[in-house]
């Protein structure tokens, strides 16, 4: 397994571009980024180049879901705008080429059944992963915690087993994210057990916090452990907040964990 620097959480205090260069400096051996869309695809085509680093993951454009909004791929009526931001996505992912690209279920808009939105996710997620099979991208579909993001369609590992299922596609994994699990209070090992060999994105903070490894109590070890016993060979997604200290004098777990995977 290697370790992703997750660019929208860490190194926040420079530019986006110059945070890759930051990221590989630090020794991270790739980086994510979760919506890097202002940022031209060329430009960050040529900036990954010149550091060596892969761009593993980003998001497909989510609407109005980071400030406090449903989101468009569980929302039936803004289905025009969920085809827009997915074009948008297959665009500029043929120019940087992510392993990955994540598909946001949103939340639970107002005047629209569990039900209708999970058929609305259903054949969003099975359209994206048919998309970027064509361009050999892996799709994912995360589980997020209902305490931090309220109204999230998907919280539990059973639920994404649930929505695997019902998508059936085999371009669709899930990114697993071991914060949100815990934040629940859910058996996180367990969860990795239920999803082995359909895991195909993990990542990480500590709790309480969302801060770095080794700022709260997660037992990163046994859950490293626990994924490697999954099988799971895939990228470690650095996604905390560094808090006051600032990201770089957050990093002392780095070189330990990369010992370790």
């Amino acid at each position: 397994m290697k370790i992703a620097a997750n660019l929208s959480m860490l190194f926040t205090e420079l530019p986006l571009r110059e945070r890759v260069q930051a990221a590989a400096i630090a020794g991270f051996d790739g980086v994510e980024i979760q919506f890097p869309y202002e940022l031209p695809a060329i430009s960050l085509k040529e900036t990954l180049e010149r550091t060596g680093l892969p761009l593993v993951l980003i998001n497909v454009p989510a609407g109005d879901l980071m400030t406090g909004g449903p989101g468009l791929a569980g929302v039936p009526a803004r289905q025009a705008d969920f085809d827009g931001a997915l074009q948008e996505a297959l665009t500029y992912a043929t120019m940087v080429r992510p392993a990955c690209i994540n598909v946001l279920p949103g939340r639970l808009a107002e005047d629209v059944s569990r039900e209708q939105a999970l058929d609305c996710l259903t054949a969003n997620l099975r359209k994206s992963a048919e998309a970027f099979a064509l361009l050999g991208i892996q799709v994912l579909v995360e589980a997020i915690n209902p305490i931090d993001m309220q109204g999230f369609l998907i919280n539990t590992p059973e639920q994404l087993d649930e929505l695997l299922h019902a998508v059936d596609h085999p371009n669709l994994a899930a990114q697993y994210d071991l914060y949100h699990m815990a934040r629940q209070g859910l058996d996180v090992a367990a969860g990795i057990r239920l999803l082995a060999g359909r895991i195909g994105h993990v990542q990480f903070a500590d709790l309480p916090g969302r801060g770095a490894p080794g700022t709260g109590e997660l037992a990163f070890p046994a859950l490293l452990s626990a994924l490697r016993d999954s099988g799971y060979a895939g990228w470690l997604g650095a996604e905390y907040k560094p808090g006051d200290v600032g990201t770089q004098a957050s990093l002392g777990w780095l070189a330990q964990w990369q010992q370790r995977t």
